[in-house]
């Protein structure tokens, strides 16, 4: 299997600007993402998958045809769009061919550089090809190395109709990164016994578990009047969101001093004035138990506040994003143990991962779609020093056929 193509794909798709844009009030967020959606559809029918669509939403579909009776049909998904933590405009990706070891200094900032102190795991990468960023956007490869992954398995199974598999729906999805990429994905429509993301770390991983997630805003309502004359009168909600920030935890539950399986709290963005002002607080854990508790303890954080700055009101919000894919993959372990045997049939050992964060699959799996995120050759996501392995990208996609394969076989 010749590993070009899907470089080629993957170049193609990070060069559209996907950017997600948080509070847009539209689905999809961006035009970029309507345009990669028009870009791949139109792939899809050229390799002769049915049903292909983009619907009313911009998300992609389409169904590649199943050769063996009776095999259950499965799912592939990936998402369009990137973080608007960094741009994703004027993507410049560079190719390092038969990389030496040595640090990578990226041509567009020279300021910026993939380090081996920072990033020490490039040291098992010398020899092979990496692609980064010119160090002034992101690279795209969250999530674009799925989609570009996704079409290249599909493309291979449709010209190789002497391999078994049973049908395979796709579904690239957009706004992922701002909690919304399956607002408009009903598990009737793609139709699967289950589905695989393709946006994970590296090569060769099965995330299994992922955060449960909440996320809270916290209004506090103050008094505004003149400076001037404010004396007694003026009630700041700035000052008020600075106590509740100043009083939640930071030796614990926070993300700064948490790993593993240990859950957080995490301001992240604040706005306002003196009348009103507005706090975001993430909630993580891998126990939904826990996130009780941590709202809990938001509202009597608030509570203090209130009691030590006479005149102001605290309103604690708390919504549901996701939940641990790990309870919903219990109800279809075929998703996971047929997975685990497509990398044993290709001699690879997989190494089955917790997120501590979510994806698409964790939303899928809890409307009764069991879904599974597998790798997809992402490293530094997010990030202008975001990059990823093309040997990476030939592994994920023959993981894909052979696991079509896997299905057909019933396990085998």
């Amino acid at each position: 299997m010749t590993s070009t193509p899907v470089l080629d794909r993957f170049l193609r798709y990070v060069q559209i600007d996907t950017t997600a844009v948080p509070d847009a009030g539209r689905y999809p967020s961006s035009a970029g993402q309507l345009e990669l959606g028009r870009m791949v559809a139109e792939e899809l029918r050229s390799l002769g998958l049915a049903d292909v669509e983009q619907d009313a939403h911009g998300i992609v579909w389409a169904t590649l045809p199943g050769n063996t009776p009776g095999v259950e049909a499965i799912a592939l998904c990936a998402h369009m769009d990137t973080s608007p933590e960094t741009s994703g405009t004027n993507v410049r990706p560079q190719i390092w061919r038969n990389y030496d070891g040595n640090d990578l200094v990226l041509p567009g900032d020279p300021t910026k550089k993939l380090s081996l102190r920072e990033n020490p795991e490039l040291s098992r990468y010398v020899g092979r090809t990496l692609i980064t960023t010119d160090g002034t956007t992101l690279l795209g490869a969250d999530d674009k190395a799925g989609i570009a992954v996704i079409m290249e398995a599909v493309a291979w199974l449709a010209a190789h109709p002497e391999l078994p598999r049973g049908p395979i729906r796709v579904c690239f999805t957009c706004d992922e990164e701002i909690g919304h990429g399956v607002d408009h994905v009903a598990p009737e429509k793609l139709a699967a016994v289950c589905c695989y993301t393709l946006d994970g770390h590296g090569q060769d991983e099965i995330d299994v578990e992922t955060f449960a997630a909440d996320l809270a805003v916290v209004t506090f309502t103050g008094v505004n009047i003149h400076p001037s004359i404010a004396k007694g009168r003026m009630v700041n909600a700035v000052r008020a969101a600075g106590r509740f920030i100043e009083r939640l935890p930071m030796k614990s539950l926070a993300p700064e001093t948490t790993d593993g399986r240990q859950g957080f709290l995490h301001p992240y963005s604040i706005e306002g004035g003196v009348a009103e002002a507005k706090l975001h607080v993430l909630l993580r854990d891998f126990d939904a138990e826990a996130l009780r508790r941590y709202a809990s303890l938001l509202r009597t954080t608030a509570a203090d506040v209130e009691r030590t700055l006479a005149g102001i009101t605290i309103d604690v919000a708390i919504m549901p994003q996701y939940r641990n894919l790990a309870d919903g993959l219990a109800h279809e372990p075929r998703a996971v143990a047929y997975a685990e045997r497509a990398f044993e049939n290709l001699g690879r050992t997989p190494t089955k991962t917790i997120v501590r964060g979510g994806t698409d699959g964790s939303r899928l799996t809890e409307l009764g779609v069991p879904t599974p995120n597998l790798s997809a050759a992402e490293h530094n996501p997010h990030s202008p020093l975001e990059w990823c392995c093309l040997e990476e990208l030939t592994a994920a996609v023959e993981m894909l056929v052979e696991l079509a394969g896997v299905w057909a076989r019933g396990g085998k």
